[in-house]
């Protein structure tokens, strides 16, 4: 096949999908040249999950009416002049290539003026071919609307995902560059509805308060830390600053543990790491923080331009900017935590007791029941009898007979089969019961609710609380009741009767969460995903000791499932060690 320079238009729409992978891409973008035009306001508008439309309006400096055509030429900044500039980028824009992929894929209409130009410049794009350029009235600033995005690239758009998702997604933007400049009102309204508003007082933790909320803004830890890779070269230091959680504040995901770098809002591995191991032996097993930080950095020190979104950084000095995180979290984590008396060390995982006289943990005698439903309250672990001695009947031929035989790690269950050992995770195993039993019950439209004695508040983001108001109806088939209490506030009057001896309003936060992270591969239907994600917060975690009458329970509850050898998340709930395999490390064959 003989090669040929790809048309105009084709090459347009395939760098455009570099930059435009969604409707949040394309807020991200805009809003960010808001912020570097020097606006002290910055309001965000969308339709359908900006499918239909997104619009952004600024207060800041504007674009001369002599460059507005210039602005969508490909490679066009005002932010570059040499190549030595990307040695130090100090803006959040500078490839030139934000706004002639946004046109390219949309239907888009820039008016904008600066402060001493009596009339705005208003030109309009069709799929990335300008079809007017004219002056009209208005304020000081720019207002950018993108319509009908993908109109153009009906491949692209298919894939995007249901409207609540976006819309979720577009607010965590917004909610991030708030947090990263605290000086800036930015409102989104969604729908025609204010779903996000920040008061631009400068004050980091009021847009805490408003991005999260006022109470869990008041469970935050001030930050602060610095240290240079030469003491003789202050260029070299390294800053970080910011707030993160106390202990007693965390979240099921990590997708609240957020970083700026120079107030560029990327996602780093290894920064996250290390804040994760700051809070080491604080936090229960499964738990992250919440953090909001800020790295500020010499721009030398760094490559911002090494991901076609933005969205990483690359450091010249990786080691040095873990270290200055981890330790200036856990400094603030260690001087906010209790001081332990004597004898005393952190809280264990569930399920452990500490040995006086061993000096570490050891299993407990009793310890709590298993979820609601599981047919077991707490009771002492049992000895084994005879009945652990005889294999049971299997009650569906989808696994062999096995017989228990204990814990190891009090994570997985150990059991005979005809043909060797199996370990059998309970966590996923337990998930996947709880699963098939709501399942069930959602079929014959009886899905159990427990009525809590008192209604609890919950206060959510604007991100999850978009989450929870399209996902209302489902939500309520699956057991939760909830009612409208202000803005981003509910009142939750009752939960899945599988989640009637957990903390009610924690579980629902962590539920919403995870709808919103979208991190269920296996689920297709909304109504599915929250069903995983409430059996996921029901069931027995991994460090909980169970006796022996508990185990044996718990796997024939497995064998009647339909498909005992996953859990609803794809994870395989057992492992199979054959005779065969066994002889073979023991040299026997």
């Amino acid at each position: 096949m003989a090669i040929q320079v790809l048309p105009p238009d084709v090459a347009a729409k395939i760098a455009a999908g570099e930059v435009v992978e969604r409707p949040a891409s394309v807020v991200k973008e805009l809003v960010e040249n808001a912020i570097d035009a020097g606006a002290a306001t910055i309001r965000v508008e969308v339709q359908q999950g900006g499918k239909r439309l997104i619009r952004v309006m600024d207060d800041g400096c504007g674009i001369p009416a002599e460059q507005v055509p210039l602005a969508f030429a490909r490679h066009a900044t005002s932010k570059l002049r040499t190549v030595e500039d990307l040695n130090r980028v100090t803006t959040l824009g500078f490839r030139g290539e934000a706004l002639a992929s946004i046109a390219a894929v949309s239907r888009l209409t820039l008016t904008t003026r600066p402060a001493h130009q009596a009339a705005a410049a208003r030109v309009q794009f069709d799929g990335g071919h300008q079809t007017r350029l004219d002056s009209a009235g208005s304020p000081a600033g720019s207002i950018i609307t993108v319509e009908n995005l993908f109109f153009n690239v009906p491949a692209r758009l298919k894939f995007l995902k249901a409207e609540a998702t976006e819309t979720g997604h577009i607010h965590r933007i917004v909610s991030h560059y708030a947090l990263a400049y605290p000086h800036i009102r930015f409102s989104l309204q969604s729908d025609g509805r204010l779903t996000f508003q920040t008061g631009g007082s400068g004050q980091l933790f009021d847009a805490l308060a408003a991005v999260f909320s006022l109470e869990t803004a008041r469970q935050m830890l001030a930050v602060s830390g610095s240290e240079a890779a030469d003491p003789a070269e202050p260029d070299s230091a390294v800053s970080v600053f910011g707030y993160t959680g106390a202990t007693s504040l965390h979240r099921g995901t990590r997708d609240q543990i957020i970083f700026f770098v120079n107030k560029r809002w990327i996602q780093d591995r290894s920064l996250n790491q290390a804040v994760v191991q700051a809070y080491h032996t604080f936090l229960p097993v499964g738990r992250y923080p919440v953090a909001i930080l800020n790295l500020d950095i010499d721009p030398a020190q760094l490559d911002v331009n090494v991901h076609p979104t933005k969205a990483e950084v690359k450091f010249q000095d990786t080691r040095l900017i873990f270290k200055v995180v981890q330790r200036a979290v856990r400094q603030a984590v260690i001087e906010a935590a209790p001081v332990p008396s004597y004898g005393t060390a952190v809280a264990p995982s569930p399920g452990y007791a500490l040995d006086s006289h061993a000096g570490n943990w050891s299993p407990s005698p009793r310890f709590g029941s298993l979820s609601p439903g599981f047919g077991f309250e707490a009771q002492r672990t049992l000895p084994l009898t005879e009945a652990d001695h005889a294999l049971p009947a299997p009650t569906n031929g989808k696994l062999p007979p096995m017989r228990v035989l204990g814990q190891v790690q009090q994570m997985y269950i150990v059991a005979e089969g005809p043909d060797g050992m199996y370990l059998i995770d309970q966590h996923a195993a337990h998930e996947r019961i709880l699963y098939e039993k709501l399942a069930a019950q959602k079929a014959q439209a009886v899905v159990p609710r427990q009525q809590l004695l008192e209604p609890v508040v919950v206060e959510l983001s604007p991100g999850h609380a978009a989450i929870v108001e399209a996902e209302w109806s489902v939500l309520s088939e699956v057991g939760f009741e909830l009612e409208p209490f202000g803005g981003t506030t509910y009142r939750l009057r009752a939960v899945p009767e599988l989640l009637a001896k957990t903390d009610a309003a924690q579980a629902f936060i962590d539920i919403v969460a995870e709808m919103a992270d979208g991190a269920i591969p296996l689920a297709k239907e909304t109504h599915e995903k929250i069903a995983i994600t409430v059996c996921k917060r029901a069931s027995v975690k991994g460090g909980q000791v169970l006796s022996q009458e508990e185990m044996r329970e718990l796997v024939r509850q497995l064998e009647a499932t339909t498909a005992p050898r996953t859990c609803p998340h794809g994870r395989p709930t057992m492992v199979h060690l054959s005779g065969a395999q066994l002889a073979k490390e023991f040299g026997r064959i």
